[in-house]
């Protein structure tokens, strides 16, 4: 490193935040810290929704509120 340069890569992950680059350290991505993910996921709220079980019964998301939930999603594109 040069005098008057900064080490950004090193203060990001001294930050608690993923560092990448390619092969040739051209390109650089600057990621999110774990922490701030985590902050960011606990206040999303899915929208309501019913499907049904594979008996045909309804159920709500809704009737969830307060209990965790795995939704897996799939598309065929």
């Amino acid at each position: 490193m040069r005098a008057g340069e900064v080490d950004v890569a090193s203060f990001w992950r001294a930050m608690g935040a993923p560092v990448l680059s390619d092969d040739t350290r051209e390109t650089w991505v600057l990621g999110t810290a774990a922490d701030a993910r985590r902050d960011t996921l606990a206040g999303l709220t899915a929208p309501d929704f019913t499907l049904p079980d594979l008996a045909g019964a309804p159920h709500r998301l809704s009737a969830l509120r307060g209990k965790k939930v795995f939704l897996a999603t799939w598309a065929s594109w």
